[in-house]
């Protein structure tokens, strides 16, 4: 592979996701610690690519900007013209999708790398890298693609910079909210996007009450009204209240909250994802999604999976109307839990 002196890196979104894709960024660094890296991102997962330290620009693609035919001529100009500030010479297409297709087309790069499972024709456009971890987990899929590029990968490193404002007005919220970052506390991640990889929040009450009662502080984390219904009735359940952080912090406040904690419970979610990059213990229940891909990173024994023959579907809700995960029961997490307490 010739001398890669500009690497375009098009990883738009979910979280968890862009989450999952950070070690490419050190990984290229660490191999051309020269190269200019320019990540494309969409804005709910800005705040994750800030002031990382292996990323010299971010473009911000702002999707709903293009839904429509009017909107897309009018801003497809003005974006392609920040994207070609730069010259690339690869451009890597995490996101495998005909958006970011669109994108890694119009980067122009000579060399153009995807994923081994790209969707929406974006094979037509990035050659597919189907490398050793094609079956693993996404974080080794996407290292993969990296690897064709020629990079060592000596190590895997998820770089999150929190700078010290971010780090004292978490702090701030965690008083506010009724605790010391110096208590010893385990964070609740209630909430996720599908239906299937939430656990029910009774099981979540019943973690609760056993935490305190070993004199550990349950914090419940979140955002949006979603996570305030589920942190409420966790609330309503419980015999203690827990603490309730939802919608107190910005995503890098929340990663200090985080890199704090004695442990972290959650489904397949960003700030669960993000706990397991941060090395933090994290427990993790799954039903709809396998651990052997979308496990906590680095710490797989620590993935709870639902005992029912229809996992691994896949699927945002249950076609046949079960609660996927309540059969994962309270004294599975503690279990896992009790390595950590």
């Amino acid at each position: 592979m010739k001398d890669i002196k500009s690497v375009l890196v098009v990883k738009l979104s979910a979280i968890g996701d862009v989450i999952h894709a950070l070690p490419v960024s050190y990984a290229i660094k660490e191999t051309y610690p020269e190269a200019r890296v320019t990540w494309v991102v969409e804005p709910p997962a800005y705040d994750i690519l800030k002031d990382n330290p292996y990323i010299d620009n971010i473009i911000v693609f702002e999707k709903k900007k293009f839904k429509s035919m009017r909107g897309f001529l009018k801003n497809y100009g003005p974006f392609t013209k920040i994207l070609n500030a730069d010259k690339y010479d690869a451009s890597l297409d995490l996101q495998g999708l005909f958006k970011s297709a669109a994108i890694a087309w119009s980067a122009k790069a000579p060399i153009r790398l995807g994923t081994c499972n790209m969707r929406e024709m974006s094979h037509k456009v990035s050659r597919p890298v189907v490398g050793p971890n094609a079956n693993g987990h996404i974080v080794e899929r996407y290292l993969d693609v990296v690897r064709e590029l020629g990079c060592q990968v000596n190590k895997v490193v998820f770089p999150m910079e929190i700078s010290q404002r971010d780090q004292q007005a978490a702090e701030g919220a965690m008083q506010q909210a009724g605790i010391r970052m110096e208590n010893p506390y385990v964070v609740l991640a209630v909430g996720a996007n599908w239906p299937n990889k939430r656990w029910p929040t009774r099981y979540y009450a019943k973690l609760s009450d056993w935490l305190y009662d070993r004199k550990i502080i349950p914090v419940i984390i979140g955002g949006g009204m979603l996570d305030s219904t589920l942190a409420g009735e966790i609330d309503a359940e419980a015999e203690i209240p827990p603490i309730i952080l939802v919608g107190k912090t910005t995503l890098k406040q929340l990663a200090h909250v985080i890199k704090n904690a004695k442990a972290v419970v959650g489904g397949d979610t960003g700030p669960v994802h993000l706990a397991a990059g941060l090395g933090v213990p994290t427990v993790m229940v799954m039903g709809p999604t396998d651990a052997n891909r979308n496990g906590p990173y680095g710490q797989l024994e620590n993935a709870i999976e639902a005992n029912r023959p229809c996992k691994y579907c896949w699927k945002r809700a249950c076609p046949k109307g079960l609660e996927c995960l309540s059969v994962i029961h309270p004294e599975a997490v503690e279990e896992k839990l009790k390595n950590y307490l």
